[in-house]
């Protein structure tokens, strides 16, 4: 595992356990049960349990052997749940120092394989050496403009495999931005003021996860 930032915050720090704290959980896999605590006061937007039960639903076995790119990664909830269903490696990207620190520090706690922690902005990631990933996980402020301009980074700068899977969340009563043409839209469901997406970077073929 590696953690990549500013000097100086290389160094993992201890995970929040104070009593002002949200709590997640881990819907399934190896981590199932095992409870995800991040600061009350952090500008985080997790997504919620049963968003994320209805995501991998979705996803099935595709998450099984996949990499991954967590390109918001707050909590790193969507990253966690994916390495505890067995996928390969997981890059989070983080521009908040110490949600990227935390993590870090949970990832090492909870003896994550193969994982990556960029404490970065996500646009300025997307702009260096591309990483061919099967799956990102998309989640950017509602209240930015960040969505169309990463898609548009991340199928550009080839950061998607031929058939890759994208999951982006936005404010459901403005829908989906407009996305690159090369991306199909697979699933849409709606929590709350939350809309949720999945997406296939080339049409979908008889591997396309389905609902259940």
């Amino acid at each position: 595992m590696a953690f990549r930032g500013k000097p100086g915050v290389g160094v993992a720090v201890p995970v929040r356990r104070a009593g002002h704290a949200r709590v997640l959980r881990i819907i399934g896999g190896t981590w199932r049960g095992r409870k995800l605590r991040f600061a009350a006061n952090a500008a985080l937007r997790p997504t919620p349990d049963r968003v994320r039960e209805t995501l991998f639903n979705w996803l099935g076995a595709r998450a099984q052997g996949a990499r991954c790119l967590d390109l918001f990664a707050g909590s790193g909830a969507l990253g966690l749940e994916a390495l505890s269903r067995g996928a390969a490696h997981v890059t989070f990207v983080e521009r908040d120092d110490a949600a990227a620190r935390e993590l870090s520090a949970r990832l090492t706690q909870w003896g994550a394989g193969d994982t990556r922690v960029e404490h970065a902005d996500a646009l300025a990631f997307l702009a260096g050496a591309a990483s061919a990933f099967d799956i990102v996980f998309l989640d950017p402020p509602f209240d930015s403009d960040l969505l169309p301009r990463v898609a548009g980074l991340l199928e550009s700068r080839d950061w998607l495999k031929a058939g890759a899977l994208v999951y982006v969340e936005c404010a459901a009563r403005a829908g989906l931005p407009p996305l690159p043409p090369a991306w199909t839209l697979l699933k849409a469901k709606q929590a709350g003021e939350v809309g949720y997406h999945l997406l296939a970077r080339a049409a979908p073929d008889a591997t396309t996860p389905h609902e259940t």
